[in-house]
């Protein structure tokens, strides 16, 4: 039966794109969806046929401090998300990972709650690396047994996640959660990435991993470099490195090589100007439709979207991580071997050049990333997602 569903998610593109995609899947399956994101997503969310409700913007890296204007409670924005879940009635709320409020906001007002991860699953099982250090996980028993010993020091953080978020419910009139991760719901959990990423584990029944969920602007082709020689992309993350050192130092490492070069500083404005070889265009933004299905190599920050868009296409990848679980994908796309992990500390353009030219030379490469794009060619993440979400609304109705 057609229902309505608000989907909430923080405003960067890596996090609004997958809830945009997700609603749209919903809507094409009869529902009425409202999207609850930053104002400069109205145009998205509208175009994509969904309704939009304004959400207050807020940064997350670095932390901003309790008590400032961008660290209000997260009891204070739930209590002020309330009316609109009033109003709307929803028959569930998704709540991206990154917003508390609409997660807490969804349980005091008694709607049943799913979580959508637009990434690599967060939860570390014991004996496996911390999430986001970037590394890889251990060949022995003893490896295994030395992170199992280390958990002890990340259930120490995770404790102090779990006091503070206790503060907040308590000011909502919530009972504390005994659990950590208290910010992923433990009805359903959305993991929008591919499993070929993903650590063999023993999975939570209520997380899901759907394969990513894509959804782009769209956005008039651009001219291409002149030639046939293996065109690389360089797509870099909207949200971080500010003065585009990683679209400088691949520009500069290719230069001579037998390759066509794409960049863009997705709309990064660059502080000072970036020298442009005559093998490689230059522009603010691009159509990633048009981009990744002709790439023969992606280089990137390792922002999901990015490396999940490249992989559907079938297109390799160079990583270069600069902060958050950056390095994570980065040493999973290494580790599934479809790509290459390039630290950012060696960020150079001898180092970026030698990687490079190592990916485009072994064909394993490709071949891996075109096995996993085989596999999202028939796993829709969105509309799995979709479906899911419905059978909680079904469950929790009944």
């Amino acid at each position: 039966m057609p229902s309505r569903f608000l989907v909430a998610a923080f405003g960067d593109p890596g996090h609004a794109f997958p809830a945009i995609a997700l609603g749209r899947a919903l809507a094409r399956r009869g529902h009425a969806v409202t999207v609850e994101t930053w104002e400069e997503r109205r145009g998205a969310v509208e175009g994509a046929g969904l309704d939009f409700a304004a959400a207050e913007e807020y940064r997350t890296f670095p932390p901003p401090e309790p008590g400032t204007d961008d660290g209000r409670d997260a009891a204070e924005a739930a209590r002020a998300l309330l009316p609109l879940i009033e109003r709307l009635d929803p028959a569930v709320v998704v709540s991206d990972i990154l917003t508390v409020a609409p997660t807490l906001a969804a349980e005091a007002a008694g709607v049943p709650l799913a979580t959508l991860i637009p990434h690599l699953y967060p939860v570390v099982e014991p004996g496996l690396p911390f999430f986001a250090v970037g590394l890889r996980g251990p060949r022995t028993s003893l490896g295994r047994a030395v992170w199992r010993a280390g958990h002890r020091a990340l259930d120490v953080g995770l404790e102090r996640g779990r006091r503070d978020l206790n503060s907040q419910r308590e000011r909502l009139g919530l009972p504390p959660l005994d659990r950590f991760h208290g910010g992923i719901s433990p009805d359903l959990a959305l993991v929008a990435t591919y499993p070929q990423l993903e650590y063999p584990r023993a999975w939570p029944a209520a997380v899901k991993v759907t394969g990513p969920m894509a959804f782009e602007v769209p956005h008039p082709d651009i001219e291409l470099p002149p030639g046939d020689a293996p065109l690389v992309l360089v797509a870099p993350s909207t949200a971080h490195d500010s003065g585009n050192h990683l679209v400088r130092t691949a520009l500069a490492a290719l230069a001579d090589e037998p390759v066509r070069v794409v960049a863009t500083t997705n709309r990064v404005h660059p502080q000072s100007a970036i020298p442009v070889p005559a093998n490689a265009v230059l522009v603010d933004w691009l159509s990633y439709s048009q981009l990744m299905p002709i790439a023969a190599l992606v280089i990137s920050h390792g922002g999901h979207g990015t490396v999940a868009r490249a992989l559907a296409a079938g297109a390799p990848l160079l990583v270069s991580p600069i902060t958050g679980d950056m390095g994570e994908t980065a040493m999973r796309v290494a580790w599934t071997g479809a790509g290459l992990s390039l630290p950012w500390r060696l960020c150079r353009p001898g180092p970026l050049r030698w990687a490079a030219r190592r990916i485009l030379a072994d064909p394993r490469f490709a071949a891996r990333s075109r096995q996993i794009a085989t596999w999202a060619a028939t796993h829709d993440g969105s509309a799995r997602g979709a479906e899911l979400v419905e059978e909680l609304a079904a469950r929790r109705a009944s």
